[in-house]
């Protein structure tokens, strides 16, 4: 993270050039140059209207290379407008430039993730308040006298909030302006966000608690790039130990960025910031509106919006002042993306805070391993939280042998689990059985010819998804309905689901326990962000016995009810040769289990396995996360694996099997020769068809010092261009491996 970046020249903020360079948002690897019209100043940072073919696009105005030729104005286009917004700070422009150096990306595309959001969006309706004058109306009707005395105060309302306050429609409020008893005036624009209160509610926090929030806000004070791992069991009030600093932040005028996996999911969370600080914070995700999203891009780059929990693309948010980063939940699996900019924004976010020379706080019960190696090499500061801020134990986790006392044959519930569940309902505790498959079945085949439903553009499997009738690929999207006889041999009713999803496992729970209220929980279930919310929060009151769930129940919720945790299928991670599975399936189980005994009850958790002498089930049973931590460090070290080494992925893809596969072959001949650097492959990826294309993969291999990126820029320079069909996708630090 050392190399220079042209930001870092004052010379290279010129305040009147007649010739600017514009990074565009597309696939490109450099900046154009357009003309700047007599009149307009422009610097780096400024986002601006170009003209590119017949359309316009945004762009933002880049620092010119050092040497760049001169070139004749004459022969440009001009840019078209400077967009009404405060431009990108250097800090912001080095992190774009860095991040697609790192990651092998054309400096546009990272730039696009920046700039996503309509131009026009932020634009907003006049605002009119009215107010009672002296005069009165000279018809005096009931709905008019309610007006009338809900404004008698004097204050300015808008014509909305005086409707609402007196109950009476929005034509009243618009006679009474007519008569001249209440006076319009022009309202400044709504805030992008509300302000939150540093003192609006300070909590009484343990002594590791305050000595941890005391430390934070030490780090935020000093206004210095400082990591810190806030490594706490759960339920032990994490998320409270951060809002100190965050609350720091606010007094000292400063911008917090809050990342977390599943904002649109986290209610909770919400609602305890908002107890702490007296409004809500911004929120920035996918299901934030267009309108919304560029209020808030505004309000952000202005300075006016000071807090943003959202999904990692908050990340790319243009913050004037940003003075402190929290990345929660660091070790999910969600921060990282797949598909266009392949990144991992917690690792993208400690960039970020070393270049704005802020602190930075990971929290996680259970750290990811490189988060957790570089703690133990003191590159970040490791603050403990070993107790729950309750009191109450973590529970204890208890195996379930299925080879010895496995549920009867069609069952997924073993016995001892289905007795524990009916003593948790009959003491009114809520009961949570988690399985990580979503649907009804994962399979659906043939009894008659064993035929298996496949996807047709996809190495998958279809599954079922009862609730609404259909058959859906996880990969693709493709669904059809299910049909009434099998598409081989024809045989009517002759289609069986095999194995049990979600949907499955409640139908399950329903027939061993009528009198419970049971509910399922999974991401892909119909009604959108607001009805996971309520379901969420129908858990939180204590309206569900049983919830049934997949990994979504793992990401930090807080259930103050839930006595019991049933984990059906614990070994369902561990069956494949990804070389991160044993550490996923510890972190996924341990957050599961940590949902149970949050309040005043105390929490049990089952774990039903195979393979009880696994090492991951040792060291769950055992609650020794630090024994676990020891052996997977020195395995990954032995196997030269993460984070002990460097990975880059290419994956080849086309329509035409031969044609990906031959294209994969010279890209491995033509790979640069170094002893530190071996290439793997190319060989068929595990998901070897995915929406119809066929799919290789290679693999270089580096030490964890030598600079991976730089090799493979210099190796795709050299090989043979991706035509027709043909796409080749590079992913440094890959973590997924299908």
């Amino acid at each position: 993270m050392t190399k220079p970046s042209p930001v870092d020249s004052p010379s290279l903020f010129p305040s009147r050039e007649s010739v600017v360079d514009v990074l565009l948002p597309l696939a490109i690897g450099a900046a154009y140059s357009y003309r700047v019209p007599e009149g307009m100043e422009l610097a780096p940072g400024d986002i601006v209207v170009v003209p590119l073919g017949t359309r316009e696009v945004l762009g933002c105005v880049w620092p010119r290379a050092g040497g760049a030729p001169a070139v004749d104005p004459a022969k440009l286009k001009s840019i078209k407008r400077r967009y009404d917004v405060a431009p990108l700070q250097p800090a912001m422009l080095a992190f774009i430039e860095w991040m697609a150096d790192y990651t092998v990306t054309p400096p546009g595309m990272v730039l696009r993730l920046a700039l996503r959001h309509d131009e026009s969006a932020g634009i907003g309706r006049e605002r009119t308040g009215v107010y009672l004058t002296d005069r009165r109306p000279e018809r005096l009707t009931k709905a008019r006298t309610k007006v009338v005395e809900a404004l008698f105060d004097g204050f300015v309302r808008s014509k909305s909030e005086a409707a609402r306050e007196a109950g009476v429609s929005a034509s009243v409020v618009d006679g009474l302006i007519d008569d001249g008893v209440l006076e319009t005036v022009v309202l400044p624009p709504e805030p992008a966000a509300e302000v939150p209160d540093p003192e609006h509610s300070r909590p009484d926090l343990s002594p590791a608690q305050s000595e941890a929030a005391a430390r934070l806000v030490d780090a935020v004070k000093a206004r210095a790039f400082a990591p810190t791992l806030i490594d706490g069991v759960t339920g032990s009030g994490k998320t409270e130990t951060y809002f100190e600093a965050v609350a720091q932040a606010i007094r000292q005028g400063q911008q917090t960025l809050i990342l977390m996996p599943e904002i649109a999911l986290t209610q909770a969370f919400l609602d305890r910031f908002a107890r702490r600080f007296g409004v809500l914070p911004a929120e920035w995700h996918s299901a934030v509106s267009s309108k919304r999203r560029g209020k808030l891009f505004k309000g952000v780059a202005s300075g006016e919006v000071s807090v943003v929990a959202g999904a990692r693309s908050a990340l790319f948010l243009p913050f004037r002042d940003l003075g402190l980063i929290i990345v929660d939940e660091e070790h999910d699996g969600a921060y990282k993306q797949e598909d266009g900019v392949h990144y991992h924004a917690r690792d993208m976010a400690v960039l970020r805070a070393r270049l704005e020379e802020a602190p930075i706080a990971l929290v996680s019960a259970t750290p990811s391993l490189e988060t957790e190696v570089n703690t133990r090499r003191g590159r970040y500061t490791r603050l403990h939280l070993p107790e729950r801020f309750t009191g109450t134990r973590v529970p204890r986790l208890e195996p379930i042998d299925l080879r010895k006392e496995g549920p009867p044959r069609g069952q997924w519930v073993a016995p001892r689990l289905a007795r524990e569940m009916e003593c948790t309902l009959e003491a009114g505790g809520q009961s949570l059985l988690f399985l990580n498959r979503r649907g009804y079945a994962p399979l659906t085949l043939c009894r008659a010819c064993g035929h298996r439903l496949r996807c047709p553009s996809c190495s998958s499997w279809l599954v079922e998804h009862r609730f609404r009738r259909r058959l859906e690929c996880h990969q693709c999207g493709y669904a059809m309905p299910v049909p009434s006889e099998c598409p081989a041999c024809h045989e009517p009713n002759a289609l069986i689901p095999c194995g049990p999803g979600v949907e499955r496992l409640h139908e399950e729970v329903v027939r061993l326990m009528p009198n419970a209220r049971v509910q399922v929980l999974s991401s892909d279930l119909a009604g959108g962000v607001e009805r996971m919310r309520a379901e969420l929060k129908a858990i939180e009151d204590g309206e569900v016995d049983v919830v049934v769930g997949t990994q979504l129940v793992a990401k930090g919720h807080n259930f103050p009810g839930l006595a019991l945790v049933g984990v059906i299928d614990a070994d369902v991670g561990l069956g494949h040769g990804d070389p991160r599975a044993a550490e996923r399936t510890f972190q996924l189980l341990h957050q599961v289990a940590g949902r149970a005994g949050r309040a005043n009850v105390e929490g049990r958790a089952f774990l039903q396995t195979y393979i009880p002498e696994h090492p991951v089930m040792q060291a769950l049973v055992a609650g020794d996360r630090d024994a676990f931590y020891d052996q997977e460090i020195a395995i990954r070290e032995e196997a030269h694996l993460p984070p002990f080494a460097r990975f880059c992925a290419l994956i080849v893809s086309g329509t035409d099997n031969h044609a990906a596969q031959s294209h994969a072959r010279a890209l491995a001949a033509c790979a640069p020769f170094t002893s530190e650097v071996r290439v793997l492959g190319p060989a068929e990826a595990p998901l070897a068809l995915v929406r119809g294309r066929h799919r290789f993969r290679l693999l270089a291999r580096s030490e964890r010092a030598f600079d991976l990126s730089s090799y493979v820029r210099a190796w795709m320079a050299g090989a043979p261009r991706a035509t027709g069909s043909l796409k080749v996708q590079i992913d440094i630090d890959p973590q997924s491996f299908l």
